[in-house]
């Protein structure tokens, strides 16, 4: 009787995960995202979010929460219900690098979430407003800032931003101070004030300021050109050999989130983003398509936590 009573469970609670995958979304679906409205990630955020929408009949809402690079949204989807009805958008910060920058984050990367799939690949733009700083190329702003130690101000909004400038200081023994920001759009307006002289923003934030002529961009920090600004170089390109940093953006469950529903919207992310549109859409922006799954991710996250980590420790950046 008792393992005829086991079996029942087991069978119910087979057809009710089931049904759940079947049946979700069933209601409106909140989407995270650690950055203001009108940031490069928003932009992506929305166009996902729309894409869902339209593939699901329920609607997607971003909700955004910026902050403390990321952290305040990634503490919020860590405390919600792991019910598929609260999701987070995110990027290579909160998952991989703000561990190493921060002594406490209030949320666990690993423990406190469950992976989705990754959504496209990305890197940064070196940007100077040619007004304020009148370099060319990476060699001149280099100059530019050993000639003016401690003097020039640069900004970010993400914790790889930061990561990268640390990076090319690191490589050149230049020495710039960091201003940080919640999002890329009032740090590009600071640095069109002259309130900051260097930005290192992501490439989807940048390049509408890059084509409208707003701001110069001295080089990427891919490994190879991005296609929506072939005319700029790479760092390495620029001459510093070796220099190389992407980012990724992906999205993420709370913890314990039921696996079928995790493995659907995996699969409704990878449709929206590889499709001609999709596509057609991250490349305008200087970002690339990345599909992933659950299980790919979760791996992602694990490597990048010790690449990020070796990267910060050797820009010798000290958790704040």
């Amino acid at each position: 009787m008792k393992t005829m009573g086991f079996l029942a469970i087991a069978l119910t609670l087979g057809t009710a995960t089931m049904a759940g995958a079947q049946t979700w979304p069933s209601k409106p679906v909140t989407m995270v995202l650690g950055y203001p409205a009108g940031s490069g990630i928003d932009i992506v955020a929305r166009y996902l979010a729309d894409s869902l929408r339209e593939r699901t009949g329920q609607p997607f809402i971003v909700d955004n929460k910026p902050g403390s690079f990321a952290n305040i949204g990634a503490q919020a989807v860590a405390r919600a219900a792991p019910d598929g009805y609260t999701m987070f958008f995110t990027t290579t910060s909160t998952h991989a690098a703000n561990i190493h920058l921060y002594k406490s984050i209030g949320y666990d990367p690993v423990k406190d979430f469950t992976p989705i799939t990754t959504i496209a690949t990305l890197g940064f733009v070196v940007l100077v407003n040619p007004s304020k700083v009148p370099v060319s190329s990476i060699s001149e702003l280099t100059s530019f800032v050993l000639a003016r130690p401690g003097k020039v101000s640069y900004g970010s909004a993400s914790a790889t931003g930061r990561i990268a400038a640390e990076l090319y200081q690191s490589m050149t023994s230049a020495n710039m101070t960091f201003i940080p920001y919640k999002g890329g759009q009032q740090a590009l307006l600071d640095l069109l004030g002259g309130d900051i002289q260097v930005l290192y923003l992501d490439a989807t934030a940048a390049i509408p300021h890059m084509k409208a002529g707003k701001v110069r961009a001295l080089a990427v920090t891919n490994a190879n050109r991005i296609s929506a600004a072939p005319e700029v170089p790479t760092m390495a390109q620029a001459g510093l050999a070796g220099y190389e940093l992407e980012s990724w953006f992906a999205v993420f469950f709370p913890a314990k989130t039921p696996r079928d529903i995790t493995q659907k919207l995996a699969e409704l992310c990878n449709a929206s983003m590889t499709s001609e549109k999709g596509r057609a859409f991250l490349t305008n922006l200087g970002a690339d398509p990345y599909t992933g799954s659950p299980e790919n991710l979760t791996r992602l996250v694990e490597k990048d936590l010790a690449k990020w980590g070796k990267i910060i420790k050797s820009a010798g950046i000290e958790p704040e």
